[in-house]
């Protein structure tokens, strides 16, 4: 007998909750999943027949019959995560429950004329170099520093990479067989925090990232907020100026251009604080030894950020701020610009808001970017259509995840 859809999704949905969650009961399960007891324990009798969970152990009583916990059975599944950089990639092997088991990175010129073909090489590299030759692998996720109408499409338009109308998804997905999503980085970030980090307490969050660009991901309900076009967020292209430099979106004092790490690095070469060959981590080594006009520069960046972020939080009422990104390594520099105006710029009932300062690596954004294809199960809105089913079908495939062939021929596109 063929599974309904529901009875698929529910399946897919419990796996993916075992996966990113660890070992869970019934209960758990039903509560986390809003699923009903009596469904719960049908799908899981199910997946245990199926050897894809297993009972491991009881829980503790409280009174009454002990609950058994439930875990994944057999080989992980995994994701592969790709940050996409205008001077490399990053590429992580990421299991469900987050772990980063490798990390490779990959001089990459997204400016040449085969980029998708020079960055299809190289992923089909890594896949051959997995264990099993890629086989547990349930798809790819890429993160861009730009604009992604459509993550199941994969139509990129990023300034910063020079790419408009790029094909991404459509191109990965017929040269390597595999199911992909494409999205801009930052919603990345924020798809990994709704799994594994934030997300587990707060269902309103925002999170900013400084750097080479600025950028933001607004989480409302649980569910990243991406926008009519899939641009929500584009914190960086905000109007600060009129008078100001101009970005390389095209307009004139955009926050990016004010505060990003080019526009800073122009500064302090402006102001004699670096030397026309050097860049943005001499600001930081500067400031660091105490130099009072590169701390300056900082200070008055944090500030500029302060407010910008200010503005985002009396829109969207989150719970708590998170920022990430490059920049962060200097944050000492930045924070005594930012506190101040940030709190100045805040009602009273908001002032007390959290700002968390999170690490950021090249595993940072490939497990966000990983997340992409892990968070699939959960998703409740259809967004990502025939590549969310693909991967669904995957991650309840008993036959070692065999390629779903009937709509995906590994035939390259030119």
């Amino acid at each position: 007998m063929v599974a309904s859809q529901s009875t698929a999704d529910h399946r897919a949905a419990i796996l993916a909750l075992a996966g990113t969650s660890g070992s869970l009961s019934r209960t758990d399960i039903s509560q986390r999943l809003d699923l009903s007891a009596a469904t719960v324990t049908q799908v899981t009798k199910e997946l245990i027949s199926d050897g894809l969970l297993e009972e491991r152990a009881s829980a503790p009583s409280r009174g009454g019959r002990p609950a058994q916990i439930l875990g994944l059975a057999g080989s992980p599944r995994r994701a592969l995560g790709v940050k996409i950089a205008p001077d490399r990639l990053a590429i992580s092997d990421v299991e469900l429950d987050g772990t980063v088991r490798d990390t490779s990175v990959h001089d990459f010129d997204p400016s040449s004329a085969d980029a998708l073909g020079n960055l299809t090489d190289v992923l089909r590299e890594v896949i051959d170099g997995l264990d099993g030759n890629g086989s547990s692998l349930l798809g790819i996720g890429l993160g861009v520093p730009g604009g992604v109408h459509d993550p199941a499409e994969g139509i990129v338009n990023a300034d910063i990479l020079g790419w408009r109308g790029v094909p991404l998804g459509r191109r990965l997905r017929s040269n390597l067989g595999l199911p992909v999503l494409v999205d801009n980085d930052v919603n990345a970030l924020a798809a990994a925090d709704c799994l594994y980090g934030r997300g587990r307490q707060h269902r309103d969050f925002l999170i900013v990232t400084i750097g080479a660009g600025i950028g933001a991901a607004i989480v409302a309900s649980d569910v990243v907020y991406r926008g009519a076009h899939g641009d929500a967020g584009e914190l960086g292209h905000t109007p600060v100026d009129p008078n100001g430099p101009q970005c390389v979106c095209g307009n004139y004092g955009c926050l990016e251009a004010i505060i990003g790490d080019r526009a800073l690095v122009a500064a302090a070469q402006r102001d004699g604080v670096l030397a026309a060959n050097e860049g943005i981590s001499a600001i930081h080594a500067a400031a660091d030894r105490g130099d009072q006009a590169a701390q300056q520069i900082l200070r008055n960046a944090g500030d500029i950020l302060g407010r910008s972020v200010a503005h985002v939080v009396n829109l969207v009422d989150p719970e708590t701020v998170a920022i990430y990104g490059e920049g962060t390594t200097a944050w000492q520099h930045w924070r005594p610009g930012f506190e101040p105006a940030l709190r100045a710029h805040l009602p009273s009932v908001r002032n007390s808001i959290p700002v968390e300062i999170d690490r950021s690596d090249d595993q940072t954004w490939t497990q966000g970017a990983a997340a992409l294809v892990i968070a699939t199960p959960f998703d409740t809105t259809g967004a990502t259509r025939e590549q969310g089913r693909q991967i669904r079908a995957r991650l309840t495939c008993t036959n070692n995840l065999q390629q779903d062939n009937n709509h995906e021929q590994r035939q390259p596109v030119l």
